[in-house]
């Protein structure tokens, strides 16, 4: 999969996180998302303690908590949603702050933004500690379909190329005299943009053909090969067990 790809979310470190092999991290956030998912929304002290978890791995990854907060902004069309459903989920009304809300609206308001708020700060501490060709050889340790893993893998890898294209017919606008400021320049946007993608769409076909006369049938050779100890796949589990006890008393206390 080449040299190893940085990206925004990605936070360069040493950590014991950031050395466990990645299907292990990929692995244990999948499960500790499930218990979330599964843990009754009346347990509000449950998602406490998830929060607190979550907190214990940043602090042991070094991942600093304005940073982690940052990349929480992705979250903000969960949280629009989740406002909105006091007032249109139907039920028994009570007020708030003399605001008549629905009841039932707010349970699912806390279990909409509770829930997403931990998976995404879960998915985040992921990519903080783990590359993108890791996660990519993670992903194809744990038998994720081979074609799956290829076309996550192009996405990535082609990108940025079609972002510095867009950069480069950009600066060619501007260079040009071009500024859009206004509906009446939509139309050059829109040829820009067809361009781009007949553009995209030849540099595909060209890299196909290489890879094609380098010998490619359709799977891509595994080069790092990731493994990991029983101790390490323990170390990795610490997460979504502590998560599952603490679900299991939400569903029981």
């Amino acid at each position: 999969m080449g040299a190893g790809h940085a990206h925004k979310l990605y936070r360069h470190g040493h950590s014991p996180v950031h050395d466990l092999p990645p299907h292990c991290k990929i692995a244990a956030v999948f499960c500790f998302v499930l218990v979330v998912v599964s843990t009754p929304r009346e347990a509000m002290w449950a998602f406490g303690l998830y929060a607190a978890l979550l907190a214990a791995v940043a602090v042991v990854a070094r991942v600093p908590a304005g940073f982690l907060l940052k990349r929480l902004v992705v979250e903000v069309p969960f949280v629009a949603f989740a406002l909105l459903m006091p007032f249109v989920v139907p039920g028994e009304q009570t007020s708030v702050l003399g605001v008549s809300v629905s009841v039932p609206g707010l349970w699912g308001a806390w279990n909409v933004l509770a829930k997403a708020t931990l998976g995404v700060a879960a998915s985040v501490l992921l990519a903080s500690t783990t590359e993108l060709r890791a996660v990519l050889l993670g992903l194809q340790r744990l038998k994720l379909p081979p074609l799956l893993v290829q076309i996550a893998s192009f996405m990535i890898r082609y990108g940025d190329v079609v972002t510095d294209e867009m950069r480069r017919m950009s600066i060619a606008r501007r260079s040009r005299g071009f500024e859009a400021r206004g509906v009446r320049h939509w139309r050059v946007l829109a040829a820009s943009a067809g361009a781009l993608f007949i553009r995209s769409y030849e540099r595909g076909e060209r890299v196909h053909l290489a890879m094609v006369s380098r010998g490619y049938t359709g799977a891509m050779p595994v080069i790092d090969e990731a493994t990991a100890t029983r101790a390490q796949w323990a170390y990795a589990a610490a997460l979504p067990a502590l998560a599952l006890a603490v679900c299991l008393l939400g569903w029981t206390l």
